[in-house]
């Protein structure tokens, strides 16, 4: 099942709980606004080459849109509006005044130069500018994009609507970005994993970690998970993977990823077969890469006792329902990755107010963020008798309903 078909089945569930009159659902569903421009850039040798970027705007009822570009050669329609439409039930969840929205570049980025990268940027924001905006649509970096990609937004941005920091989030520090927002999604991940392990007397000391995928996202979970006394005792990414059952040294780790550019041959551990990571035994499991990747042909598998979605749609419904079955607790994608849009919320505010915070300020708020709503999602769970997906979905879109009514938009 597709990113697109799986969102709008989850969706479809919690407008049913909800009793959600069909005309509002049908109207949360359709995206504002769809964006399909044509990038053409001279490569560096003089040639020119087309790219089709997109930009799907998918609810403003409760703010600006907001959501990240991604550069992979896998962008298409489909996933930039099931992205977006999750984008807009995640910014409802966190309780943060944004809705949804996504973009991307159907493009690999390691094949390009980083000028012809800074081009195509450019080219992409030219064809979009008039369509984003400080209170309109918020951009922010995403798989293949980074701090320097907003930087590069920012600035031409800037040339048709005057200095604008608040434009776009994930900026570089030096141009009004946030102290701790480069760690924020796995810390967000790893303050979600504490609120759902205290629900079963739990914390991450002396627990088992298994983490696929070793960006951003998961290396700072590891990070975080092994000062606070859990073990990381296996990771992957796209270079291969490593395990040791003592757990690894995720600073030597990190060390060696970066000095060698793969996992593979760590001194620390021993490497493994990257395919039979997701059914590694441990107690918690934290997909923080692709969608799909926990699926009907493994989830039988699977031998954890949580799964954290640090990546968005990690699980594919028909792999749900088997885990489900099996009672394995999933802390689902809309609330456990929320830490990286609720500190970019943080930056914006910054950048409008004109206000930088300290770093402490910006981690804690974070954790206050993740703490209430993951209370908030038990709450609906209890109410509707459901489960964690469902209590964050129905926490989510009837946030979003009620605004859309308070509104009158229904009308």
């Amino acid at each position: 099942m597709n990113a697109l078909a799986a969102t709008s089945r989850n969706f479809k569930n919690a407008a049913r709980i909800l009793g959600l009159d069909a005309k509002i659902e049908k109207s949360l569903l359709i995206p504002f606004r769809e964006i399909k421009v044509e990038c053409t850039i001279p490569k560096d040798d003089g040639s020119l080459v087309s790219y089709v970027g997109f930009r799907v705007q998918h609810d403003n009822a409760r703010g600006p849109m907001k959501g990240g570009i991604r550069y992979h050669p896998e962008v298409d329609p489909d996933e930039v509006n099931a992205l977006a439409q999750l984008m807009t039930w995640k910014t409802a969840v966190a309780d943060i005044p944004y809705g949804g929205a996504k973009g991307g570049i159907g493009c690999t980025p390691r094949d390009l130069s980083m000028s012809e990268l800074e081009r195509l940027t450019r080219v992409f924001t030219q064809k979009i500018h008039d369509l984003i905006g400080i209170h309109t649509d918020v951009p922010a970096p995403d798989m293949g994009t980074n701090a320097q990609t907003m930087a590069w937004i920012l600035d031409e941005y800037s040339k048709f609507h005057g200095h604008s920091p608040a434009v776009v989030t994930g900026k570089p520090i030096d141009l009004g970005g946030s102290l701790g927002r480069e760690a924020a999604t796995g810390r967000g991940v790893v303050f979600g994993t504490e609120a759902l392990l205290a629900e079963y007397g739990k914390s991450c000391k002396g627990l088992t970690f298994v983490i696929q995928g070793f960006g951003n996202v998961g290396s700072w979970a590891a990070k975080l998970i092994h000062e606070r006394g859990g073990k990381v005792i296996a990771v992957s990414d796209i270079t291969g993977a490593v395990k040791n059952p003592n757990g690894l040294d995720i600073t030597e780790l990190v060390k060696h990823k970066e000095s060698t550019g793969s996992l593979l041959n760590f001194n620390g551990g021993d490497n493994m077969d990257p395919n039979e990571i997701l059914t590694h035994e441990c107690d918690v499991l934290i997909p923080s890469a692709l969608g799909g990747v926990l699926n009907r042909e493994n989830a039988s598998s699977v031998r954890a006792k949580f799964i954290v979605e640090a990546a968005n749609h990690p699980t594919d419904p028909e792999a749900d329902e088997i885990l489900s079955k099996k009672g394995v607790i999933i802390l689902p994608d809309i609330y456990a990755n929320a830490g990286g849009v609720t500190v970019s919320y943080f930056e914006w505010v910054q950048n409008i107010q004109g206000f930088m915070w300290e770093e402490e300020k910006v981690n804690n708020e974070l954790q206050r963020y993740m703490t209430r709503a993951f209370h908030n999602i038990k709450s609906m769970c209890k109410t509707y008798d459901c489960n964690l997906r469902m209590g964050a979905f129905t926490l989510g879109v009837n946030r979003v309903a009620r605004a859309t009514n308070l509104r009158g938009w229904e009308a």
